[in-house]
């Protein structure tokens, strides 16, 4: 039985903070899951799974309105999940017994740390370092609250001019920060080592990187990816940063060929 269970819509960089993590900590972590697509009929729940037509029909009382991402979808989650998930989202994350709910990537990365802590120190060498390693957490969820709103508008085609302004400027704010934490050409953004602000960093990046595929659409409202060609000059440390990451023995699996055809996307 694994040390965690992960339910989400995949490929997902946010889940692969954990799966990351856990190559890290050697702790078991077990992902189920499909497209966004394809979760409409699934079972949400700790053992979830695909729902067969005539189930939908004999589980129609565990139908739910589907919110962020799924909106107008019906989706059918249990009273237990609801429980263990009280916001109802994806990714969830269970303990092993399943009764226990992780909700929020950085909250299920700080729970594979914690269980895999005697092998690796993702989450810092000390109470100062753990604390450093929170704030740049913290400051990573407001980069990912717009980075949402902007890449929901890209694929629902509701992009306009001031998602786009917000979302940039949310982006100038978090890549400033990380590229003032990384001088002068430090290797890692917390201590000496790889901690899980450096995960969160290149997931939360590999995730902003779907803008690639929406080139053609900004270009028709008048707008310029907010990751032009030009912009690893203006922050190159952090770029070079997460090439490094996205290379690493345990960040390439989930990572490099997701980055790989989104890049291809960009050229093309």
């Amino acid at each position: 039985m694994a040390a965690l269970r992960i339910f989400s819509y995949l490929p997902n960089p946010r889940v692969w903070k954990a799966t990351i993590a856990a190559r890290f900590c050697g702790v078991d972590v077990e992902v189920r899951g499909a497209s966004g697509k394809e979760l409409r009929d699934w079972l949400w729940d700790y053992d979830a799974r695909p729902l067969a037509e005539q189930e939908r029909a004999e589980l129609a009382s565990l139908a739910r309105a589907g919110r962020v991402g799924l909106t107008g979808a019906q989706l059918f989650k249990t009273d237990a999940f609801m429980v263990a998930q009280p916001f109802g989202n994806v990714p969830a994350a269970f303990g092993a017994d399943g009764k226990v709910g992780i909700f929020e990537s950085n909250s299920i990365m700080r729970a594979v740390a914690r269980l895999g802590e005697a092998k690796f120190p993702l989450y810092g060498r000390d109470a100062y370092e753990a604390s450093r390693i929170d704030s740049f957490l913290d400051v990573s969820l407001v980069f990912a609250r717009d980075t949402q709103i902007y890449l929901l508008a890209l694929s629902g085609g509701t992009v306009d001019a001031a998602i786009h302004a917000r979302a940039k400027d949310a982006f100038a704010i978090y890549a400033s920060g990380i590229e003032q934490a990384l001088s002068p050409r430090r290797e890692a953004l917390v201590g000496n080592g790889i901690s899980i602000a450096d995960i969160c960093l290149a997931a939360e990046l590999a995730l902003f990187m779907n803008e690639h595929a929406r080139t053609e659409q900004l270009r028709e409202q008048g707008l310029e990816r907010i990751l032009h060609p030009g912009v690893q000059g203006t922050y190159p440390l952090m770029f070079a940063h997460f090439a490094r990451l996205v290379e690493h023995a345990h960040f390439r699996p989930d990572l490099k060929p997701y980055v790989e055809k989104l890049l291809s996307k960009a050229a093309a």
